[in-house]
C-alpha cells in the first residue's frame, strides 16, 4: 500500500504526539554522544527527557510545529523556527527534523522537506551537527531537490555558535 506523504501544521492538542516522537529522535541522536558524556541518559521513568523549547511552537508566532504524515499515520515532524546558527536571526531555520525509521530511505524525508520549502518561503538555515554523517548527506540532497530553492551555500559553522555544515538558501 503506497501512503502519500504529507505535511501539515499541527495542533496545540498533538504536542504529546511531537513529544513522544521527539523520544525517538533524541534516542537516535544518542548514538552519535560517547558513552562518556552525561547527555542523553534514560531519566527514573526509562525516558531522554524533554525538547527543549517544545511548547514554544504552538505559541509563538515565529516557531512551528509540523506532523508528517504518510497516509494518516504520523511518522515524523518537523520544528522551524527563526535562530541562526551563525549568531543573530534568520527569515527560518529547520530546528528539528525526524522521520521515524521505518520510513527512512524511500524518498518520505525528502518529499517533506520538498512540502515544507514550499509551504514556507523565505531565507532558510539548516545547520548539522558535525558528527551526524546521515544527516550531512540527506540535507544538501533534499535541499537540492526542492524545485523553489535557489542560492544554495553551504557554511562552515564558526565553532562557537555551531559546529558543522549550514546550509543557507532561498525558497519561494
Amino acid at each position: 500500500m503506497d501512503l502519500k506523504t504529507s505535511v501539515r501544521e499541527a495542533a496545540a492538542s498533538e504536542a504529546p504526539l511531537i513529544a513522544g516522537l521527539a523520544q525517538f529522535y533524541i534516542y537516535d541522536f544518542s548514538e552519535l554522544e560517547p558513552t562518556e558524556s552525561d547527555r542523553f541518559e534514560f531519566d527514573a521513568a526509562g525516558g531522554l527527557g524533554e525538547l527543549p523549547h517544545l511548547d514554544d511552537h504552538f505559541t509563538a508566532p515565529d516557531r512551528h510545529a509540523l506532523l508528517i504524515l504518510a497516509g494518516d499515520r504520523p511518522i515524523g515532524f518537523a520544528l522551524l523556527n527563526t535562530h541562526s546558527h551563525r549568531g543573530g536571526s534568520v527569515e527560518r531555520n529547520m530546528g528539528e527534523f525526524f522521520i521515524a525509521r521505518k520510513y527512512r530511505r524511500g524518498g518520505r524525508g525528502a518529499e517533506a522537506v520538498r512540502q515544507i520549502l514550499a509551504q514556507y518561503p523565505g531565507r532558510w538555515e539548516v545547520a548539522v551537527a558535525e558528527r551526524n554523517l546521515t544527516a550531512r548527506a540527506f540535507w544538501p540532497r533534499a535541499i537540492e531537490a526542492a524545485a523553489n530553492v535557489s542560492q544554495l551555500e553551504q557554511l562552515a559553522g564558526d565553532g562557537e555558535h555551531w559546529s558543522g555544515p549550514i546550509w543557507t538558501f532561498q525558497a519561494g
